[in-house]
């Protein structure tokens, strides 16, 4: 009978001395979650934990594309489409795409996307995808941009272009299930990967997802493709994992899986979590337009940190940046987090 341990993480300055460290991170433990796809779920104490299952959880995190994950890192998302949800067209050619990195001061990652994934979207040719983001990618390298950028693509020939366009990080929403030569050129070129669950692709994904067990369901997945992908040449300490919130999945879904976000601690790599102004938050907060939906997008953001979280990818990166400064120094008491 499988089990899955996920930690019940803290982040008080009050720290039992028994309690271990989440991942070398801001959070810690001393009690688990142990959860079945056959028995109800119980708490046992860290200490009564496997110690092979312990290890995981409390290993270090290697820097990916150089960034250490010892505290809260932000992505900011930079859609170079016509159609995204919420920026379509905003920065769609280079001149509005360098105006918009400018205004994301803070970030660690920028992330360039060029294939809209919102539900519904229409699949976009390779070659159109490659002229929409391999010139911004240059042109931000040019422009003296050093933050390290993501290229958020299925495909092995965008990836391509963009990291000989100064690329550093690839970002697949298909999970390496979309193009088989995706991994292995990531291998190839010793390149991090962001590995993400999505149920269907963008176009038929929302019309009814349906799961046995979400949240276990997204960790096998996950689980399996990490081993898939180290198998073809990318280690763990070149891995994020993403639960993919809104790829095929309802709000309750969704919300099933922020509850419980820490048990993908587990997988032993950084997670990232990307919900910034989705539906399921314009819902809950009654924000039609996607644009009216920072302030929840800051709540659930801070509430992945809660779950130590290594990476948050958002819209609004101004109020991203100071709402996480002051979220760490209000836990830490002191003004360095």
């Amino acid at each position: 009978m499988a089990e899955y341990f996920r930690p019940i993480v803290q982040t008080d300055i009050a720290r039992p001395s028994e309690a271990q460290r989440l991942a070398c991170g801001w959070g810690w433990f001393s009690r688990v979650e142990v959860l079945s796809r056959t028995r109800a779920p119980r708490v046992i104490a860290a200490r009564d934990l496997d110690g092979a299952d312990l290890a995981l959880l409390i290993a270090p995190r290697a820097p990916i594309a150089g960034i250490t994950m010892d505290r809260p890192r932000v992505m900011g998302i930079l859609n170079v489409t016509p159609d995204s949800f919420s920026d379509g067209g905003q920065h769609n050619s280079v001149t509005k795409a360098l105006a918009g990195a400018r205004g994301m001061q803070g970030a660690d990652i920028l992330d360039i996307g060029g294939e809209s994934t919102r539900p519904g979207a229409a699949f976009v040719p390779e070659d159109e995808e490659i002229e929409r983001t391999a010139p911004v990618i240059a042109a931000l390298r040019e422009g003296g941009v050093t933050q390290t950028i993501s290229i958020d693509t299925r495909k092995a020939a965008v990836a391509a272009a963009a990291l000989q366009a100064g690329a550093n990080l690839v970002n697949d929403v298909s999970g390496f299930t979309f193009d088989p030569a995706l991994a292995d050129h990531c291998a190839a070129q010793s390149t991090p990967v962001c590995v993400m669950h999505a149920q269907g692709d963008p176009a038929t994904m929302q019309q009814d997802p349906q799961y046995d067990d979400v949240l276990l369901d997204v960790y096998d997945f996950l689980s399996a493709q990490i081993e898939m992908l180290v198998a073809r040449g990318i280690p763990k300490t070149r891995i994020i994992a993403d639960p993919g919130i809104g790829f095929g999945k309802t709000l309750q879904h969704n919300l099933s899986l922020l509850a419980r976000l820490s048990l993908f601690h587990g997988l032993g790599v950084p997670i990232l979590l990307g919900a910034s102004r989705k539906r399921f938050i314009g819902t809950i907060g009654r924000a039609e337009a996607a644009q009216d939906r920072m302030p929840g997008s800051l709540a659930v953001a801070l509430a992945a940190l809660k779950h130590g979280t290594q990476i948050v990818r958002v819209h609004d990166l101004p109020e991203t940046v100071q709402a996480i400064a002051l979220w760490r120094a209000a836990m830490a008491g002191c003004a360095d987090g």
